[in-house]
């Protein structure tokens, strides 16, 4: 399900912009699928580029602590890892391979922010 809604977000996100009818539809279908909200907003906030959506990404406020960052980024690396999708082909694994790559960025992100080795 949330693969899913990853791919719907990264077409709305195609054209560089999603429009905000757009943006409804897709928390609406995301809503259908019974996702947590928490999973919603980390979902959007990987197509977009500041460090406030990398702390979205890893579900985290920017007051969270250094350590509450690196606890963050092990649950959501393991939650979506790629090779939890591995059986299911070579399309589910790239595009699993994208969002665990926007983990990571997020998680640099942060790190370079606050200067966490």
């Amino acid at each position: 399900r949330l693969q899913l809604l990853h791919y719907l977000c990264g077409l709305a996100a195609a054209d560089a912009d999603a429009s905000v009818r757009e943006k409804d539809m897709l928390r609406h279908i995301a809503f259908a699928l019974r996702l947590e909200q928490a999973d919603i907003d980390s979902v959007f906030a990987m197509f977009g580029a500041g460090v406030d959506d990398a702390y979205t990404v890893l579900g985290l406020s920017r007051d969270a602590s250094d350590e509450d960052v690196k606890k963050a980024y092990r649950v959501m690396a393991m939650k979506h890892h790629p090779d939890k999708v591995s059986s299911l082909g070579d399309d589910v694994r790239k595009a699993a391979e994208e969002k665990f790559k926007s983990i990571q960025d997020a998680y640099e992100k942060i790190k370079k922010e606050r200067g966490i080795k």
